[in-house]
């Protein structure tokens, strides 16, 4: 009995612990919060982030191939069969006219040799090293470009379930007061005080706003998981958003936006496009390098041992030294206009990239000025959308009056209903435009 009351607490509690682990964590963020936690945990930010890694690995990769390199072997040879050569046998004192067939060396060979090389010269090496500042620019200028991609995708995201949870909550409440109206509708109808077409006309317009409901309520299941992609979780992990849309959208009007002065070099795109002229300058650099010289130095020792059997690794084995110091001059001396065509093409190419720097700079300055002009329409619209909801509601209030009172049809009732979920919607969206169209501006804007 105690045994079995023994492996009961075991079991108890070794569920106990196991259940615990498998409850979820709950996140709680805030639009801030969720900035900064996806820029840490967003898939493609912890890759933009190994780029910038890579890019100082292979910088130093550059600068280390101009640097002495030292390489070492061992080679042991064990002829199993040693080639025979022939002499004069005169040379032994033999018979003039003959040949003595006689074995060169010894059958086992054992060779270690070390070499120090060092550059001297060589223009592409130099190019190279140049060319490495502004690849780690490309790098950092990437990873920035990615955390904006990143940061956009949150706040459209996290709008998008502020939405879908707001439309939840509207559809709802527009559903009851529905099924209140139908209600005392089909009373009235019952006790002969109603017509049917008034129970008809709200039951179309109850069915549509069930099935917006359930729309609604798929919506922001599949909103949230997208925002946890976007933020690097697991997308059926529970989470709850901190901020209401409304105050969210409200907190987003700055018209001082419209003031700032616009810095083109904080421009990501401009960063990344003037990156490219760099690159297709170092380009053309290194196909002029290609017709200079280049230089090299090296140093060899190396050391060897002869035997007729395996004994290599004994204290009276006799090895033989070795020791060469050398250069390698390669001079470029004719190539049928091969180097002058290449460097043509480079240059080509660098023009083509100064002519596409000019073109992005024309191209972000119009992207500025439609960014600000979206950006006041929708905080426009977003007041516009404000006033259009309250006239709506007053609109529709009146109306279920008028048709309680009977001084209005069932079809007067329905679209003053209409009309207010439109208003509705649109007074939703208007301030995720608000919020949406703010993060472009500031994207375009990237103000240090």
């Amino acid at each position: 009995m105690r045994n079995n009351l023994t492996l009961f607490f075991i079991l108890f509690f070794t569920l106990q612990g196991f259940s615990q682990d498998t409850v979820k964590k709950t996140y709680s963020f805030t639009l801030e919060e969720a900035i900064n936690f996806a820029l840490e945990h967003n898939y493609s930010a912890i890759n933009a982030g190994r780029d910038i890694i890579d890019a100082r690995k292979q910088k130093w990769e550059t600068i280390a191939e101009g640097l002495p390199q030292i390489n070492g072997s061992v080679s042991y040879q064990n002829q199993l069969k040693q080639p025979v050569s022939l002499i004069p046998a005169e040379f032994t004192g033999g018979e003039p006219g003959t040949y003595l067939p006689i074995v060169f060396g010894q059958q086992h060979q054992a060779t270690a040799t070390a070499t120090l090389s060092q550059k001297i010269f060589d223009g592409s090496y130099i190019v190279g090293v140049q060319a490495t500042k502004a690849f780690l620019s490309y790098s950092a200028n990437t990873e920035e470009k990615t955390d904006q991609e990143v940061r956009k995708s949150v706040v459209e995201a996290y709008g998008n379930v502020l939405l879908a949870e707001e439309s939840v909550v509207i559809f709802k409440k527009n559903k009851a007061n529905l099924e209140e109206n139908l209600f005392e509708t089909r009373k009235l109808f019952e006790n002969g005080l109603g017509d049917e077409e008034s129970v008809e006309q709200l039951q179309i317009t109850l069915s549509s706003v069930d099935n917006q409901l359930k729309n609604a309520i798929r919506l922001e299941t599949i909103t949230r998981q997208m925002l946890n992609l976007v933020m690097g979780i697991a997308i059926d992990a529970p989470t709850r958003l901190e901020e209401s849309l409304d105050n969210l959208a409200e907190a987003q009007i700055d018209l001082s936006l419209m003031e700032n002065d616009f810095q083109m070099k904080n421009n990501v795109d401009y960063k990344l496009a003037f990156n490219l002229t760099e690159q297709r300058y170092y380009e053309w650099k290194l196909a002029r390098s290609r017709a200079l010289p280049t230089l090299n130095s090296f140093i060899n020792y190396g050391t060897s041992a002869f035997a007729n059997e395996f004994s290599f690794f004994d204290g009276d084995q006799e090895w033989f030294d070795s020791a060469i110091l050398g250069f390698d001059l390669s001079i470029p001396l004719f190539s049928s206009g091969k180097r002058s065509a290449s460097t043509a093409r480079a240059k080509i190419a660098m023009e083509k990239a100064k002519t596409q720097l000019t073109e992005a700079e024309e191209q972000i300055r119009l992207q500025l000025q439609q960014a600000k002009s979206e950006y006041i329409l929708a905080i426009e619209e977003y007041r516009t959308a404000e006033k259009n909801l309250g006239l709506a509601e007053r609109i529709e209030n009146k109306n279920q009056i008028k048709y309680t009172e009977g001084l209005a049809s069932s079809f007067e009732l329905r679209q003053a209903q209409t009309q207010l979920y439109d208003a509705q919607q649109g007074y939703l969206q208007s301030m995720v435009e608000v919020i949406n169209t703010k993060t472009n501006l500031e994207v375009i804007l990237n103000e240090e």
